[in-house]
């Protein structure tokens, strides 16, 4: 009878370690639920991939930089001829402005969801603004220029803000023809899907210690 009591108690005080140790796991969880993002107030993006356009293919390379994980400049620079592809424009370069609305009011309002995958990704939605610079068959580098508007999402792979990701944007693009009279040809408004594989990195420039503001 003792021993059935020994053993009872036993499993009592294993069952109870388990829920301390699944508590304190938790609770360190909950410590970073930004996986890293506040590590940090600036954020380096860079990546290469590939642009599917009209007409063909592109290979990509791009460089974002990021303040607080929520707005930021970007550049971008895609190449037909890398590929040897007959998309049309042949080259274009993109400048612009990136905003990511929801990470900051969903960490700061604690609704992240404590799984890294899935907060990280639902935080990376982001809308670009920028100008485009295009050059066409037969044309000389930007000579051709107009506006885009772009929406894409990012996919940590390794679930952590520092480390390796893959991207997806999709963007449409007026030219300056098409923003000032209306579309005048095939060419004057276009819709392009970028794929990527970024390097993102957290970087201390000291400028506000979000973690200590929270």
């Amino acid at each position: 009878m003792r021993s059935g009591c020994d053993r009872i108690t036993c499993a009592g005080v294993a069952v109870a370690l388990a829920a301390c140790a699944g508590n304190a796991i938790a609770t360190d969880d909950a410590v970073d639920p930004s996986y890293g993002r506040v590590d940090g107030d600036i954020g380096i993006v860079a990546g290469v991939g590939g642009v599917v356009a009209p007409h063909g293919l592109r290979a990509e390379a791009e460089l974002r930089l990021r303040y607080l994980e929520s707005a930021g400049i970007f550049a971008t620079f895609e190449d037909a001829g890398v590929l040897g592809s007959p998309s049309e424009p042949r080259n274009v370069a993109v400048v612009g402005l990136e905003l990511r609305p929801l990470f900051l009011f969903r960490w700061l309002k604690g609704h992240e969801t404590q799984r890294p995958w899935l907060d990280l990704a639902l935080d990376s939605i982001g809308l670009d603004l920028g100008a485009t610079f295009e050059q066409p068959a037969g044309g000389g580098f930007a000579s051709r220029s107009g506006l885009e508007f772009g929406i894409g999402i990012e996919l940590p792979i390794l679930g952590r803000a520092s480390g390796p990701w893959m991207e997806v944007r999709g963007a449409l693009r007026w030219s300056d023809v098409a923003l000032g009279s209306g579309v005048e040809g095939a060419d004057d408004l276009q819709a392009v899907l970028a794929v990527t594989l970024a390097w993102h990195q957290i970087l201390s420039a000291h400028v506000v210690d979000v973690a200590d503001r929270r």
